[in-house]
């Protein structure tokens, strides 16, 4: 089972670096992950990045 499986996640600052990073890491252990940053074309792009590879994630900005 994987460490946050289920779990609800809110990542700030998740456009780029090491928010994204973050993110993506939550979200391949089972997170359902808030993608929170003021850049929505970015912030966006990495929620569903995160969806397109079988993660749960929606964006906030």
């Amino acid at each position: 089972m994987k460490r946050v499986q289920d779990k609800v996640a809110l990542v700030t600052g998740a456009a780029m670096g090491m928010g994204k990073a973050h993110a993506e890491v939550l979200a391949a252990e089972g997170a359902y992950v808030f993608v929170c940053d003021r850049d929505a074309a970015a912030g966006k792009a990495v929620a569903d990045g995160i969806v397109a590879k079988g993660g749960k994630a929606e964006f906030l900005t």
